[in-house]
């Protein structure tokens, strides 16, 4: 650690794991969006803007988590905490706003648009669009882990999924703006 402190002096400000509100947060993020991709909900009235603006919202959103990211693996890299955790929390802020946004798009859009791509295209398209699906699942709870054991001091808990987290968490981020504009041409 930074000025010659050790991992061991790190006083945990918490013990708890919050794992149960964390599980619950994870599940019902991924059932909302489950939901509405394969239920039949959403509004159906008439939207007074133009939504097809929102998925670059969503790209640009992706796009600063992403640099967070970076940002914040460079801190702790050069051992500063303050700011590691100031990115981490930028971060956060963006993908939740990306959340809200992205939600928002789903639940007003009559239909999702269509990949229109041909050829070699199509199935790198969808390669990167399903790994990026699952691992955006997968990403929720490993995030809110590391966030928890980090902002208590669990210093080893917050290390040991944080070197998962970090890498899963850039890929989605990343993938996200490379989905966007593979489909920018069919919204």
């Amino acid at each position: 650690m930074s000025n010659g402190i050790k991992e061991s002096d790190y006083v945990p400000t918490s013990k708890k794991n919050f794992a149960g509100i964390i599980i619950t947060v994870s599940l019902i993020a991924n059932v909302i969006i489950l939901l509405l991709f394969f239920a039949p909900v959403g509004y159906n009235g008439e939207v007074q803007f133009d939504y097809t603006v929102l998925p670059r919202i969503n790209a640009v959103l992706n796009s600063f988590t992403f640099i967070f990211l970076v940002a914040a693996l460079v801190a702790i890299m050069k051992k500063n905490i303050k700011i590691h955790k100031r990115f981490v929390i930028a971060a956060f802020t963006s993908t939740l706003l990306f959340l809200v946004t992205y939600l928002t798009f789903h639940y007003i859009s009559p239909e999702t648009a269509k990949f229109g791509g041909e050829g070699f295209i199509r199935p790198v398209y969808f390669t990167i669009l399903i790994t990026h699906s699952f691992l955006a699942a997968v990403i929720v709870p490993l995030a809110l882990f590391s966030l928890v054991w980090g902002w208590t001091m669990q210093v080893a808990k917050h290390r040991k999924i944080a070197r998962w987290t970090m890498p899963i968490w850039l890929y989605v981020s990343f993938t996200g703006v490379i989905v966007y504009l593979m489909m920018a041409p069919y919204y």
